[in-house]
Formats: structure tokens, C-alpha cells, sequence
């Protein structure tokens, strides 16, 4: 039970020097910037997934 005292104490820690420092504004830019970007990649996956998607079974050969 100790281990996980000393574990969150680090965390908080870290989590505290990086909140007094102003680390975590750029971070919390950064992780915006990188919020967008992979949410267009998930609507273009998804989108040339339902384009390039057809139902006919041209390339299963039944035997």
C-alpha cells in the first residue's frame, strides 16, 4: 500500500511542476492542434472506407 502512496506522490509531483511552470499551456496547445488533426484523418478513413466499400464479391471465388 506504501508503493502506491509513493507512486501518486511522484505523479503529483511531476504533475505539479509542470502545472507551476506553464509547461502544461503549451502541452494543452499542442494536444489541440494534434486533437483536430487525427480527428480529419478519422472522418477520411472512415469516409474512403464507405466510398471504397461495395457489397459484390467480385474478388471471392466459391468453390
Amino acid at each position: 500500500m506504501i508503493w502506491w502512496a509513493i507512486v501518486f506522490a511522484i505523479v503529483a509531483a511531476v504533475a505539479a511542476i509542470f502545472g507551476f511552470t506553464g509547461v502544461a499551456l503549451g502541452a494543452a496547445g499542442a494536444a489541440q492542434i494534434l486533437f483536430v488533426v487525427f480527428l480529419v484523418l478519422f472522418i477520411a478513413v472512415v469516409l474512403l472506407a464507405l466510398w471504397g466499400s461495395d457489397d459484390s464479391d467480385q474478388n471471392t471465388s466459391s468453390r
